[in-house]
């Protein structure tokens, strides 16, 4: 059987067993059930849904290849991650579950108002929607040279076909299929890299001992760079940034709190989000040992590393006579990209229904459920769209603006909710979409001038400047009564 073949027989049995999980957790389920989850969800299956929700199509592919340059430095990013995840299971959770909210953004309506709900929506929002379509046009792409132009199937097919699957096995469900699926998601990724570890020593004949060996002294494993505080690897810059970073992306992301959400009550919650945030210091672990593994298969059967380090999974598999090694690769690149777009879509059907045009407030449940399908829709086609247009203008600087766009988001959200817990002032609601703007506006203003006066460049540190200064532009307009 050809390449393009195996690859879809994996992806048509990953979806039929995807379909199956989807059908088992939508069943009896209401518009409640699609926004919530039912909150019925164990804290363990949301700990293993969490495991894997912050992993999509994009760090399947790059994570093995970044030991390349930067050897195991992400790890110390990985380790603020585990903080952060204390943070946020012990000052968010009770928030959340106090106010017994849908979205996570309603806490700024019962704080500040209407309007400031709304800028965070749609903050979050357009950065979720451009981050999400982007990280699918990654697996898209890779599917499209193993599959559809092997078979000469367009482009536009490729898109509409898995957006289309995507938009089934979440129509229904919702949040409670994303965190089944997700489980899902989480157990194959484990599986596969750890298989892909096995049959790459395998084909190494390295037994476990000689490979722990190789690992040990080779010069992509290292982890602590202590040594130069300038250098963007620099040990506490890495640290620090993974804290604030998970806060911000994952604790003020209705996409990856909807989990969390699902669980029982607070305490459940919690639980499941520690042990999640322990076990991706392992997780991510494994793509790293992965990485420098494909380094010794490269050097060893001759094979040179891409000048995209990120390619580096990608090329081993392809070009490994191993078929097992091509499935286990396309099984955890399409349950990583394809759980990451259906988590979005959720989350961007919930947030828009709730947030946005507030229909979570009306009484007639029909009309609800129509409102959530109709908007569902709307946000598949929107991504398959944005999809579509990046794919054509084939610019690399196209998406990487789209990422640095979705770093400037973040931080506004982030002072909102940081002000909201920390000060007990409120603010003038209609002034602030206008500090929203400008703060984004402001920081790229300062990022810029560092560059050109002092050769600074700013990366991580960029994310609590923009939030500082929302924080300063709602002190600026803040009320003299308590709230």
């Amino acid at each position: 059987m050809s390449t393009p073949w195996i690859v879809l027989a994996t992806i048509v049995g990953y979806f039929i067993l995807l379909f199956i999980i989807s059908w088992l957790a939508s069943r009896k389920a209401d518009t409640n059930t699609a926004l919530t989850g039912g909150r019925q969800a164990p804290w363990f299956i949301v700990a293993i849904a969490m495991i894997g929700a912050p992993i999509s199509g994009v760090t399947f592919i790059s994570v093995p290849g970044y030991v390349v340059g930067s050897s195991y430095s992400y790890m110390q990013m990985v380790l603020g991650f585990a903080v952060g995840y204390f943070v946020i299971a012990y000052v968010l959770m009770p928030l959340f579950f106090k106010r017994n909210l849908v979205s996570i953004y309603g806490y700024l309506e019962d704080r500040f108002g209407g309007k400031t709900h709304k800028t965070g929506a749609w903050f979050f929002f357009i950065s979720k929607m451009l981050g999400a379509a982007v990280r699918f046009l990654v697996v898209c792409v890779t599917l499209q040279m193993l599959v559809f132009e092997p078979l000469h199937i367009p482009f536009v097919f490729n898109v509409i076909a898995t957006i289309a699957l995507i938009f089934l096995y979440t129509l229904q469900g919702g949040v409670k299929t994303v965190v089944w699926t997700d489980t899902l998601k989480s157990l194959c990724l484990i599986l596969s890299v750890v298989l892909c570890i096995v049959f790459v020593a395998k084909a190494l004949g390295y037994c476990a001992a000689d490979m722990v060996k190789a690992i040990a002294s080779d010069d992509s494993s290292r982890i602590f760079f202590f040594d130069n505080p300038k250098e963007s690897t620099f040990f506490w810059k890495q640290f620090i940034a993974g804290i604030f970073m998970v806060i911000a992306t994952t604790g003020l992301d209705q996409d990856l709190m909807q989990r969390t959400l699902a669980s029982k009550n607070v305490a459940e919650s919690k639980k499941g989000l520690i042990v999640s945030g322990i076990t991706q210091i392992f997780v991510v672990g494994l793509f790293l040992v992965l990485g420098t593994m494909l380094v010794l298969y490269t050097q060893h059967s001759g094979i040179q590393i891409p000048e995209k380090p990120d390619k580096l999974f990608g090329l081993v598999a392809k070009n490994s006579s191993n078929v097992i090694m091509l499935i286990l690769f396309v099984l955890g690149l399409i349950a990583a990209g394809y759980s990451a777009a259906g988590s979005a879509l959720t989350a961007l059907t919930t947030s828009f229904t709730v947030d946005i045009l507030g229909s979570n407030k009306q009484k007639d449940e029909k009309k609800l459920a129509r409102t959530r399908q109709l908007v569902h829709i709307g946000m598949a086609v929107v991504m398959g769209i944005i999809i579509y247009v990046f794919n054509e203008l084939n610019n690399d600087s196209a998406i990487d603006m789209v990422y640095k766009l979705a770093s400037y988001t973040y931080g506004p959200i982030l002072g909102l909710f940081a002000y909201g817990m920390m000060c007990k002032t409120g603010v003038k609601d209609k002034m602030v979409p206008i500090v929203c703007i400008i703060a984004p506006a402001l920081s790229w203003i300062i990022r810029w001038w560092l560059k050109e006066q002092f050769e600074y460049v700013m990366s991580f540190e960029l994310l609590l400047l923009n939030a500082v200064l929302t924080m300063i532009g709602l002190f600026i307009f803040k009320k003299k009564t308590t709230k």
